[in-house]
């Protein structure tokens, strides 16, 4: 055999070994990174022994804040934190805050929606922004609560939800209503 090839042959092996040996090294790197950025609810191990450590705090789960305004809404709307680490069965409060940013007066009506969906029968909300219609004025700016509860019967296999906030402007329908 020709050494050209022989050397073509030994680099592609090196190379199936090096690309199987770096398969291997991706899903410790990708938690690295999910724990450092906060990303696809990375969570330190640390602090899921000390929740099974103390089991009357509850599960502790991760809960991810996103926020939307519809169309070409002309208001800043933004949580507090993006993500939280709770725990079931106990009150939680986070604000959102909103600003109109429009010359006039504007009311707008908040969409929650939940993702797991199944987790929405497990979350609580105590208090909520979304249950009426909120109206600023132009440039006013507003923090609004969220008080809730996450369910302790919450499904095993949850370990994060996604509550997101979608804003819909209502100002017409209010004023012929």
């Amino acid at each position: 055999m020709p050494k050209s090839i022989k050397k073509t042959v030994l680099a592609g092996i090196s190379f199936a070994v090096l690309m199987f040996g770096f398969s291997f090294a991706l899903v410790p790197l990708y938690r690295v990174v999910c724990q450092v950025t906060g990303l696809n609810g990375g969570v330190n191990v640390s602090e899921i022994n000390s929740v099974y450590a103390n089991p009357s705090l509850g599960r502790m789960i991760t809960l991810q804040l996103v926020t939307n305004t519809n169309q070409s809404l002309p208001w800043e709307f933004y949580p507090e934190k993006n993500t939280l680490k709770i725990y079931t069965g106990k009150e939680f409060a986070v604000n959102f805050y909103v600003r109109n940013t429009s010359n006039h007066a504007m009311t707008i009506q908040a969409i929650p929606s939940f993702a797991p969906q199944v987790s929405a029968r497990y979350f609580h909300k105590l208090e909520c922004f979304c249950f009426r219609q909120q109206t600023l004025q132009a440039g006013e700016f507003r923090a609004m609560p969220v008080v809730f509860r996450v369910d302790t019967k919450l499904p095993e296999e949850i370990h994060v939800i996604t509550l997101a906030y979608t804003l819909f402007d209502v100002t017409t329908k209010r004023k012929t209503a």
